[in-house]
């Protein structure tokens, strides 16, 4: 079920857009569009099968719109290509990690020699504190 999905075979299905960053930056700020938003429409998805869909869609519910749109941004750099490539790069590390498997955790025993310990330990302050009472 592990499927790599880049960005680039996404093509048609993701939607760019640029806008005015905010922050620090003088007139390039103000004049240049470097903001760069990124839209993924996972429920009208052709590329994911109902699977891969209901998985995103799960793992991803804080971050999709009430459509199942998945929106992200990058204005970290000054100039739009960049955080073009910064917002996809986001795209696949968020995917890609909707789709990594939990580790299975195992339970395990405690070693004989720390149960002692513990115990012994357990003691040793029963004691000290035995000492503190009034007679």
């Amino acid at each position: 079920m592990q499927r790599t999905i880049l960005a680039s075979t996404l093509g048609n299905e993701i939607i760019f857009s640029a806008s005015r960053s905010s922050g620090a930056g003088g007139q390039n700020v103000n004049k240049v569009n470097t903001k760069v938003s990124l839209k993924f429409d996972v429920k009208n998805s052709q590329l994911l099968t109902e699977e891969e869909k209901e998985i995103i869609l799960k793992k991803l519910s804080t971050r999709l719109t009430n459509e199942g749109v998945l929106i992200l941004t990058s204005q970290e750099k000054r100039s739009q290509l960049q955080n073009k490539e910064a917002v996809i790069l986001k795209f696949e590390k968020i995917i890609a990690k909707a789709f990594e498997k939990k580790k299975v955790r195992r339970a395990t025993k405690p070693s004989k020699g720390s149960v002692q310990e513990r115990i012994k330990e357990k003691k040793q302050r029963s004691e000290k504190k035995q000492w503190r009472q009034k007679l």
